[in-house]
């Protein structure tokens, strides 16, 4: 295996590549959830046509997928408030017997995020999107914090974004966002020209634990590397500890070759006690899984801290 840390690649990997939906060009970067005692996930898939949307799909093992070949379709009760034509990148957060899922919702004027809700996975529900042009990354905190939704999101331009900062926001209603907060931005090395927000922050006893990506432009164009930081519990605007060394590279074929070379992009996980099992988008083209135990994830972001 190469160059690990405290993740170990899962021996199968990748777990999810373009055959599993007919007409795929890739399916990477996406989201799963545990739902009762089987799995479930919201996975984006790029077609042959080159359009990204979003499609869900189904798991016993959280391991080998069965995804719906048709698109997701939400209800919406406002025809300004819609699934626009290349949707990517979802994150999944469960709050109660609700599945809220953040995505990049691109259309003519440029990413923004939208967001939208499901209690069985068949029936999604689109609210407002939270945030205006441009955005790429949001996630939404599994409780409230302060009595208030909360959140993280990465402001972008409508280009490849060479830049890009991580900030929080909270809501009383899922409807109305403000009160930002400037959380942490890039920061040398792996993660010099930009960051973004990638599961959902998971709470432990040492703070918020937060899994992000960086990106470091090389002569050779950009490479995406997965890290973390330990967020404050009451005040997750302030970071307590966060990785100088990453946590995982594209080291792997599967993360180095593809549509987009060197990739790992961290978009969703499963906790299971003590492990942390991570989903990563390899390469844009395909979906793959590391594990680690959550206590050797926060020593190593305090012992690798800046």
């Amino acid at each position: 295996m190469a160059n690990e840390t405290v993740f170990k690649r899962y021996k199968g990997n990748p777990i999810v590549t373009a055959k599993a939906v007919p007409g795929a060009n890739s399916i990477h970067n996406s989201a799963v959830v545990r739902f009762g005692k089987e799995f479930r996930g919201v996975f984006r898939i790029d077609g042959q046509d080159l359009n990204f949307r979003l499609h869900v799909g189904k798991s016993k093992d959280g391991i080998n997928w069965e995804i719906d070949p048709q698109p997701l379709k939400m209800k919406s009760n406002d025809p300004d408030v819609k699934v626009d034509y290349n949707s990517y990148d979802p994150r999944l957060t469960q709050i109660g017997d609700t599945y809220y899922v953040t995505w990049c919702n691109s259309g003519d004027h440029g990413p923004q995020i939208g967001l939208g809700y499901t209690k069985d996975f068949k029936t999604f529900i689109q609210m407002e999107n939270p945030l205006v042009t441009a955005n790429r990354n949001c996630v939404i905190f599994p409780r409230k914090i302060h009595g208030k939704y909360a959140m993280l999101h990465r402001p972008s331009d409508r280009g490849h974004t060479p830049f890009g900062d991580i900030f929080y926001a909270t809501s009383p209603d899922l409807t109305h966002w403000g009160c930002h907060r400037f959380v942490m931005a890039p920061c040398g090395g792996w993660q010099s020209t930009k960051i973004g927000p990638g599961p959902a922050p998971i709470e432990t006893k040492e703070g918020w634990l937060l899994i992000y990506h960086g990106v470091w432009t090389s002569c050779n164009g950009y490479l995406y590397y997965a890290g973390g930081a330990l967020l404050d519990k009451d005040k997750p605007w302030h970071v307590l500890y966060r990785t100088k060394d990453y946590l995982l590279a594209p080291c792997e074929t599967y993360e180095r070759v593809g549509d987009v070379p060197n990739v790992v992009f961290p978009a969703s996980a499963i906790v299971d006690g003590d492990t942390y099992r991570l989903y990563y988008g390899c390469a844009d083209t395909c979906i793959s899984i590391a594990e680690a135990k959550i206590s050797d994830i926060i020593k190593f972001i305090k012992t690798h801290s800046f």
